[in-house]
């Protein structure tokens, strides 16, 4: 039977080898905290983002309140009244009163 030899590497084989072996393992080391640190940074710069926007919804909210306030103030009868008398010169109208007349006798449903 014929054995087979195993081929021994040689040093300098083995040397490069472990050369390569130890830069590729530094380099994907290097890259993976860079990956790290760039998904850090979108991760930290999104949520200040977010945060701007909630105080931005937070300031708009309370100018729609503060809206709200100010068309139930004007819109108030004493106030228009007064902006129609100063602002306008304009003057109330004198109220009309109706008078409606029944006659009872159709009403009850007597007819005479």
């Amino acid at each position: 039977m014929a054995t087979k030899k195993r081929k021994r590497r040689s040093k300098k084989n083995r040397e490069f080898f472990q050369t390569f072996l130890f830069f590729s393992t530094t380099i994907l080391s290097i890259a993976g905290l860079i990956f790290y640190l760039w998904v850090y940074t979108e991760i930290d710069e999104t949520m200040l983002a977010i945060e701007i926007q909630n105080q931005v919804a937070k300031e708009m909210d309370n100018s729609v309140k503060e809206l709200k306030m100010d068309i139930a103030q004007l819109s108030r009868g004493d106030r228009i009244s007064y902006v129609a008398r100063t602002e306008l010169n304009m003057i109330p109208s004198q109220p009309e009163t109706l008078m409606i007349y029944i006659n009872e006798n159709k009403f009850a449903g007597n007819i005479d």
